[in-house]
């Protein structure tokens, strides 16, 4: 199973900027998507961002605009780059990758979470 870690959540005032990034020690090789998803208080989890592996992307319609989702090329993990950031966006923030491993087998893997906290 792939480790990953967030970084880069943390406090900002509204329309500031954040840049999340997510690692892992093994590069990711066979990997399907990636992406980012978050969770405010009393709130489901939601996708935030998606890249898949033909180069396509997925934003939902909150941060259209705002933020943009890119690729680790060394890592094949996902950075965030927040823009414009609003108190809405105060969540805690997931990094997710999906990937075939040896066998062929789907997995995915989640990050522990890092917390994004937009006030002023």
């Amino acid at each position: 199973q792939v480790q990953l870690e967030e970084s880069g959540g943390g406090l900002a005032q509204p329309g500031g900027s954040l840049r999340l990034s997510c690692t892992t020690s093994q590069r990711i090789i066979s990997w399907n998507n990636m992406g980012w998803y978050r969770q405010a208080p009393g709130k489901e989890r939601e996708l935030v961002a998606a890249i898949f592996s033909r180069g396509s992307t997925n934003y939902a319609d909150s941060v259209k605009g705002r933020f943009t989702i890119s690729r680790n090329n060394a890592k094949n993990t996902p950075y965030l780059q927040m823009n414009n950031l609003k108190p809405e966006d105060t969540a805690v923030y997931y990094c997710n990758v999906q990937y075939r491993n040896v066998m062929g087998d789907l997995n995915q893997s989640w990050g522990q979470g890092t917390q994004v906290t937009i006030t002023s």
